[in-house]
């Protein structure tokens, strides 16, 4: 018996103190994400996380480093998100261009916006998870997570 879990990636855009989150409105009422999304076949976390930035917040993005790792486990927290179990990979990111963020022209379900947000502001919004002092922390300490992609290691020689 094999046990799904969803594979995600989300982008960290820190830029003059402020984050990059993307709007929605919706049963929940107002509330924030990090531009990101679900892996789709075929496509590296890499791939994945240039790509959902570029659909929910119409930014180009430079990957940096793995920022965090998300776990979400819906038997953990009465199913608080939905009831699939899923990991996210949070990359740091910057802006390729000087580019203004914002909505697409297609946004997804209930997106009503994307947001600068000051990092001294955070704890007025609701973020979905909850990681703002993870991200103040964050931009205060730097520490990161190595991603070790098998195409880039060198094969033993036979």
């Amino acid at each position: 018996m094999t046990y799904p879990i969803r594979v995600r990636a989300s982008a960290l855009i820190i830029q003059n103190n402020c984050v990059l989150l993307v709007e929605f409105n919706d049963e929940k009422g107002l509330h924030y994400n990090l531009p990101g999304g679900g892996v789709e076949e075929g496509e590296t976390l890499i791939e994945a996380v240039k790509r959902e930035a570029r659909e929910e917040a119409s930014v180009e993005v430079n990957v940096g480093n793995v920022a965090f790792l998300y776990e979400y486990a819906p038997q953990t927290v009465n199913s608080k998100y939905g009831t699939v179990h899923s990991l996210t990979t949070i990359f740091e990111c910057t802006l390729k261009h000087a580019e203004e963020a914002r909505l697409p022209l297609i946004p997804d379900e209930n997106q009503t916006g994307v947001k600068w947000i000051h990092l001294d502001d955070l704890h007025e919004i609701i973020l979905y998870p909850n990681l703002c002092e993870k991200i103040r922390n964050y931009v205060e300490n730097k520490q990161n997570i190595a991603l070790i992609e098998d195409q880039y290691l060198q094969d033993y020689e036979k």
